[in-house]
């Protein structure tokens, strides 16, 4: 009977700005300071062995805000946060290449009409979920270029460019700067951190 009561005493809280593996321990870490039971702590959603009152998820939400967290109470915002969590999980924990269809894996992710959760994210975020899609790979881009041993052929390659060109002009749109220069400056300025 009590291991029933738990279980339905169990509430899933969704987190926004939840973007990485220390953002999940910092997140568990405030939680347990609260004296809360996190069953599982994932990108973007909590889930807990309590209730919480209102005053209680007040608390808890001013607590995340002052690391940079915040609770997402309502349908829309969750939903969004799981668009965000699905597009950042392909691209950067992923291992595949990203060569698969975006629609598709959001959909798969999220089992909602990819029309309908287009139309809401750029309802909301004031972009499309492909603008976002684009600004996660160059991101990634910038990672690999700057910690990787790949050339720019195999980075284009892992996130699903069709050719360095490719690539490039879009990395040059966003960024400012061709790779290979963004590259070089990386590159010099970690020099001149080792030289310190």
């Amino acid at each position: 009977m009590g291991v029933h009561r738990k279980f339905t005493d169990t509430m899933k809280l969704y987190i926004k700005n939840m973007v990485c593996s220390r953002c999940k321990m910092v997140v568990k870490t405030q939680l347990e300071n609260k004296g809360l039971h996190p069953l599982s702590v994932n990108l973007g959603e909590v889930e807990i062995e309590d209730d919480l009152s209102k005053d209680q998820l007040l608390q808890l939400d001013t607590a995340l805000k002052a690391l940079g967290f915040e609770l997402i109470d309502n349908k829309k915002s969750q939903t969004i946060e799981k668009i965000k969590n699905a597009v950042i999980t392909l691209v950067h924990h992923s291992d595949n290449d990203i060569h698969t269809n975006l629609s598709a894996f959001i959909t798969s992710k999220i089992h909602q009409d990819y029309n309908y959760l287009s139309n809401l994210f750029s309802e909301v975020e004031g972009t499309t979920i492909e603008k976002y899609f684009i600004s996660q790979r160059i991101e990634k881009a910038k990672e690999l270029l700057v910690y990787d041993e790949l050339t720019l052929s195999e980075i284009a390659d892992r996130l699903g460019y069709s050719s360095v060109a490719y690539l490039s002009n879009q990395f040059k749109k966003i960024t400012g700067f061709t790779p290979s220069y963004f590259k070089s400056l990386k590159e010099h300025k970690r020099k001149n951190i080792e030289e310190l």
